[in-house]
């Protein structure tokens, strides 16, 4: 039965990201992250979504999706590379759903062959449903999926700036072409520019704004206390009307917070313990203080249950904050929820489900659900903001970025952009009016933004390979220096076969157009 009405709207923002992973190593970090959040989060994500539309529901979800992540979901190589891993995952499922022999584990845990086997049998399963969704539905990548659910209007689609760099710390010229370089790119995939982005970690510096609103930007994410704790409305930002959206923390962290959240849970999947014959994840989370060897076998039903707990659990938070929050601004509220998109399968196992129940539950319990956009045309936007330098990380501001952990990060990059501004200015001055693009500049710029992605400071300030980072960090500003130096030096034949060289690596963003750079 249908709850009655309450004011305002709820928008729930998912934004999907990863670093370029793609011939960049296997494992335990590299193409195997691409390919296990392929698996656990995007396709259930998507297979979510077309379900929805498919009942004609408008306006679920606003979904960012940065351009080095649909470049992979859309790259010949990966999707192959893809295909493979989920032909593996059923094989390594086949291997525990006949396994025989003893583990040496202790009764009614995970791991014995009992309960590998039936765990197996289900992966199985999964696996191969999987495989049949893969084989029918992404053969092209991800774009053409992603397209029919922005035309059905079921989703809204956030953009980005190429290769997800920290903006406030970028030499603006830069900052400018990733942006409009960005947005470009999403037209190409989706026929569709977007109007709202994700900034990259949430990051902003005051007078980002204006770049914004040159690049056609007319709404982007911050983080909740960006505007001092108050998100229950869009806020306009300084002189622009270029609107900042805030997330609500008390209605996000009660999914996940840095401290708690529902994928805790005794009876969900457990992430962290794995079965090391076959890599499979087959315990739940049993209790916080649980050895891995000595969890408890993974319980769909139970798991099931405790999904349906903690809908409602949310449901109720967003209902109670929409009435509370609406009464103390004496008008409608706004509220805003967002989180990774690779919480939801990767990290959290049955965060699909709870996505899919959750979208369902809300306009029956009488919340009005819809996009940013749809907030925009609803009025859901207040007076003006100054915004204060912020981000989403540790403190809000920018030392995860900017930190002493990462001076050498931040050195190299600020080195390996002056490097690459000046040469590719040199190159494209030298070319003149002569036609077509330059292959070499494009390639100096395309190495530049990998190297100043802000994947790799934030994995060295959070100690999440760390030594992986770095070394990607370097390598993209060789190889940078190494075409810029050919360049430089008048040996044009070495710098275009450095450049062809890297370019089988790192050929992503084939529209880049180094011609386009601002003067």
């Amino acid at each position: 039965m249908s709850q009655e009405q309450v004011p305002g709207q709820f928008t729930l923002v998912l934004h999907t990201h990863l670093p370029w992973l793609a011939h960049h190593g296997r494992w335990p970090v590299g193409e195997e992250w691409l390919y296990q959040s392929w698996a656990a989060a995007y396709l259930p994500l998507m297979r979510v979504l077309r379900t929805l539309a498919a009942e004609g529901r408008r306006g679920v979800l606003t979904l960012g999706m940065t351009p080095v992540v649909t470049a992979q979901l859309d790259d010949p190589y990966c999707l192959d590379g893809m295909h493979r891993w989920l032909a593996n995952w059923q094989l390594r499922a086949l291997e525990a759903a006949t396994l025989r022999t003893p583990t040496g584990a202790g009764a009614g845990t995970a791991t014995t062959p009992e309960a590998l086997r039936e765990f197996g049998i289900r992966e199985y399963d999964e696996a191969g449903r999987a495989l049949e969704d893969f084989s029918t539905l992404w053969r092209h990548g991800a774009s053409p999926l992603l397209r029919q659910l922005i035309d059905a209007g079921t989703v809204e689609l956030l953009g980005g700036p190429l290769a997800h760099p920290f903006q406030p710390l970028l030499n603006p010229r830069l900052r400018e072409f990733a942006l409009r370089e960005g947005l470009a790119d999403a037209g190409q995939r989706f026929a569709h520019t977007p109007k709202g982005i994700w900034a990259p970690e949430c990051a902003y510096a005051p007078g980002m704004e204006h770049d914004y609103a040159a690049a056609g930007v007319g709404h982007f994410m911050v983080d909740g206390p960006s505007l001092h704790g108050d998100t229950t409305l869009g806020r306009p930002v300084g002189t622009t009307g270029v609107v900042a959206f805030g997330r609500d923390l008390q209605v996000s962290y009660r999914v996940w917070s840095p401290k708690s959240g529902y994928p805790g849970h005794a009876a969900y999947r457990d992430f962290h313990t794995y079965d090391h014959l076959t890599g499979l994840k087959p315990a739940r989370v049993t209790g916080r203080n649980v050895d891995s060897d000595a969890k408890a076998p993974y319980d769909p039903q139970r798991a099931d249950n405790a999904i349906d707990t903690h809908v409602a659990d949310f449901v109720g938070v967003v209902r109670q904050r929409l009435i509370s929050e609406s009464q103390r601004i004496g008008r409608p509220a706004h509220v805003v929820a967002a989180f990774d998109t690779e919480l939801f399968g990767h990290w959290w196992y049955e965060g699909p489900i709870w996505l899919e129940r959750l979208l369902r539950a809300l306009p029956e319990a009488g919340v009005r659900v819809g996009t940013l956009s749809d907030a925009l045309s609803a009025g859901y936007v207040g007076t003006p903001v100054e915004l204060p330098p912020s981000s989403w990380g540790s403190g809000k501001d920018w030392q995860v970025w900017d930190g002493e952990q990462v001076a050498d990060i931040v050195a190299l990059n600020t080195e390996v952009v002056d490097t690459a501004l000046t040469t590719v200015d040199k190159a494209l001055a030298h070319r003149g009016a002569a036609p077509g693009r330059d292959v070499v500049a494009d390639q100096i710029l395309r190495e530049t933004l990998l190297t100043v992605s802000s994947d790799w400071p934030f994995m060295v300030s959070k100690d999440s390979a760390a030594d992986y980072a770095r070394y990607r960090a370097h390598l993209h500003a060789h190889a940078a220096r190494e075409i810029s130096d050919a360049l430089a030096s008048g040996r044009r034949d070495a710098a275009e076969r450095l450049a062809a060289g890297w370019n089988r690596a790192d050929g992503l963003f084939g529209a880049l157009d180094a011609r386009r750079l601002p003067r």
